[in-house]
Order: C-alpha cells, then structure tokens, then sequence
C-alpha cells in the first residue's frame, strides 16, 4: 500500500492536533476559566478544532477543489483552473490510505482526478479513456475501443490562445460523450513516446510507432490520457492507472483568476 501526503493529509494531522488539545481543553475548563488570558494553545489550536473538522469532513466526504498546474488537459482544462471535484460520484477517499467508501465506478469520459503513480503525493487530472478488459487502440491521435473508433470532427468556433499554436481543434464523439481535444497539425499523436507500453506493460501492448500501438487494459486498472494528446504525460508515459488510487470526479471549472470568463465552467 502506497501512503500519499498531500494537502489532505496534512489538514487531518491539523485536525487530530487541534482535537487533542480541544479535549485538554474541555478538562482544564475550570482552571483556564479562571485564568486571566486564555493560553496560546487555546486560541490557536482548541478553538480551530470544529472549523477545520468541519472543512475536512466535506473536503473527504462531499467536494473538494484542486488547481490546474499544466497544460495537458487543453483545452477543455487551462493552467489556472481551480476545478471542483466530486467525491460522491465515486465515494469518499480516506486520507493517507485513499481507501475508497465505494458509491460508483468512473465511466469512460469521465475527467478524473487521481493520485499520480510515480508520487502518490501528487494529484493528477486526466480523462479516462479506457476500462478495465477494452482494447485501446491508438493511430494518429484517433482512439478506437474494442476496434469501434472515435470519430473526430474539426473545429473552428475555438479562439486559439498562444499555446495553441501548431495545434487543431477536433470534437471527438466516443457514443453518448463528446469533449473537444487538442492535436498536433504537422503529426497528431506522435509527440508522446509510449515508454509504458514498451516497458513495465509489453505484455498488455504492442507498438508499431509512437503514434501507433494498442493495448489491453487490465484488470482494476484504467488507461488514462489527456485532452492535449500531443502534450500530456499521461498512461503512455507511467502506465495503467490502478483503481486504487482515484482520488474524486472534476466536474467543474470553480475559477481562474487569470481568465474570469472560465467562472463555473462544466467538463
């Protein structure tokens, strides 16, 4: 089992702190009642005891709210983004462990936020693209799952920013779920090594080109990829995601100070 420390886990440990000396608290009521100065450790620590609960408790078991920092997920995700993250879509994850209290299952298309592989430390955003037991199959930043492709459809109605720059627009309807991603117009797909599939996974994949492999999910894992196809370290790079350490469901764009237009934006 992984242990991740991240923002979460370090306001639990605030939460444990400030609870034991809530509970010291409650049993010299008397003595610091009579004192002329209520302690420092009161003042900072019992009395912030049920305000940081409270915040852990929804950021566990309801929402919480995490910041963009790449470019990856462009461009349906800018970097600046604050997104809202759904903990009920898949249940509440419990810190340090991310032991799921389990309500659903992601769906393929869902934007995921989970625990990243190499640091489970760190948290990372990318779509889920593929479920356990589907063939993915990957040629020229076209995705096929179970040999049934994507179809991709250009898009102009996009104002391009800066880093948009040598890349297209193309609205990618998989059945039911349709989202718009980012590709490279000189080589769509070919700027992302798949290191994985040649590596710890060769067994589950097979590569004829960087822009051109397939692979076979396995088992309690997901094949995860970013919007960006052309710039996300994303299963291609790590590998499979396992089911364990999904982390909560992006649904939102919450804010970006940067670009107040992107205010309550949906994924």
């Amino acid at each position: 089992m992984q242990i991740g420390v991240s923002l979460m886990e370090y306001m639990t440990i605030a939460v444990l702190v400030t609870g034991a000396l809530w509970v010291v608290a409650r049993a010299r009521k008397t003595a610091i009642a009579q004192s002329d100065k209520k302690p420092l450790w009161v003042s900072f620590g019992a009395d912030f005891f049920g305000v940081l609960a409270l915040v852990l408790v929804c950021r566990v078991a309801v929402a919480d709210w995490q910041q963009v920092p790449s470019g990856s997920m462009e461009p349906n995700l800018r970097v600046g983004d604050r997104i809202l993250v759904n903990k009920l879509a898949y249940g509440p994850r419990l810190p340090f462990t991310n032991t799921a209290i389990k309500l659903g299952d992601p769906q393929r298309g869902d934007v995921v936020v989970f625990r990243y592989p190499g640091d489970v430390s760190q948290l990372y955003v990318k779509r889920l693209i593929g479920l356990p037991g589907d063939i993915v199959s990957y040629h020229d930043g076209n995705v096929a799952i179970n040999h049934q492709p994507f179809q991709l459809k250009s898009v102009t109605s996009i104002v391009p920013r800066a880093e948009d720059a040598g890349h297209g627009f193309f609205d990618e309807n998989a059945g039911n779920r349709e989202r718009v991603i980012k590709l490279n117009n000189d080589e769509p797909g070919a700027s992302v090594d798949p290191v994985a599939w040649r590596g710890e996974y060769r067994n589950n994949c097979t590569v004829y080109s960087t822009q051109d492999w397939e692979c076979t999910v396995p088992q309690a894992k997901y094949l995860m990829m970013g919007d960006n196809r052309d710039n996300s370290a994303d299963s291609r790079v790590w590998g499979f995601l396992d089911e364990s350490q999904v982390y909560g469901k992006a649904v939102k764009v919450i804010v970006n100070f940067s670009d107040f237009s992107r205010f309550w934006m949906p994924l």
